[in-house]
């Protein structure tokens, strides 16, 4: 019984979790002009008006290269972060910890607003310079890349690095050549983590952002209230592309690490 009741519980969940991506994903490929009022007939113009439009392609073009650069700054402060904490000694340790919890835990708009007061109102750095943006999707993100490493560097022999220096490496040799690539399934895992999040994100970006620029979250919620049919079901075509990118590369990566555990076997 408890395993059927597990199975069941389990069923429960994904249904919560991926029937209603399925159904945008279906109304994605039709010509109805709105959710629940009826499946249209089949049609790719949803898909054809998400690559036509100039302002969406704009859009998309400035999400993804704000994500991709932010995720990249955060992986690096992270990495860096996660293997000094690694190494430092207790209470260092333990405050690195705590500190890195923070901003886990903190509401997004909390994050935003008082990124937006510090950066825009007391010194003065103007929106327009995506600086605000960026130091607030960095802030976001380089916790939880730093949260993806550190299992790693927990599992890893403590003794490399030290190990690495008594065989003559020097210390950016011993960093470089025998902890990092022991590191690289949690770094890759918190970029993607990071990308995700810096895509996702809506609260920061809009304390944060130029007047005139959007990213895909500030630019849906902007469209919800607008008229513009075809920009609403253009972006259900978006939404269903980025799912589908999303498992694809989850299942990669979980088919590269399977094949990666059995060569080490």
């Amino acid at each position: 019984m408890k395993r059927i009741f597990s199975y069941v519980w389990l069923g429960i969940v994904l249904a919560l979790t991926y029937i209603p991506v399925l159904v945008l994903a279906v109304y994605s490929f039709t010509d109805s002009s709105m959710v629940g009022a009826g499946i249209g007939g089949f049609s790719f113009d949803n898909y054809l008006n998400l690559f036509r439009n100039e302002e969406l392609r704009a859009m998309i073009f400035g999400t993804v290269l704000l994500a991709f650069v932010c995720a990249a700054i955060s992986t690096v402060l992270a990495t860096f972060g996660a293997i000094g904490s690694f190494y430092s000694k207790k209470l260092t340790k333990s405050l690195i910890d705590t500190a890195n919890r923070v901003p886990v835990v903190n509401a997004d708009i909390v994050t935003g607003f008082s990124i937006c007061i510090l950066l825009i109102v007391i010194l003065r750095i103007s929106k327009d310079t995506f600086i605000p943006l960026g130091i607030g999707h960095v802030v976001l993100t380089a916790p939880f890349v730093y949260l993806s490493i550190i299992p790693k560097l927990k599992q890893m022999d403590g003794s490399l690095y030290e190990a690495a220096l008594d065989l003559g490496a020097t210390p950016a040799q011993a960093l470089f050549k025998v902890v990092i690539p022991q590191l690289i399934p949690g770094i890759l895992s918190g970029f993607m983590l990071a990308v995700t999040l810096s895509l996702d994100d809506y609260f920061i970006t809009t304390y944060t952002k130029p007047s005139t620029f959007d990213t895909i979250s500030t630019y849906v919620v902007n469209a919800t209230k607008g008229s513009q049919t075809e920009v609403k079901t253009a972006l259900w075509a978006l939404s269903t592309l980025i799912f589908l990118i999303v498992v694809i590369i989850v299942v990669l990566m979980n088919v590269l690490s399977d094949k990666k555990r059995r060569g080490a076997k």
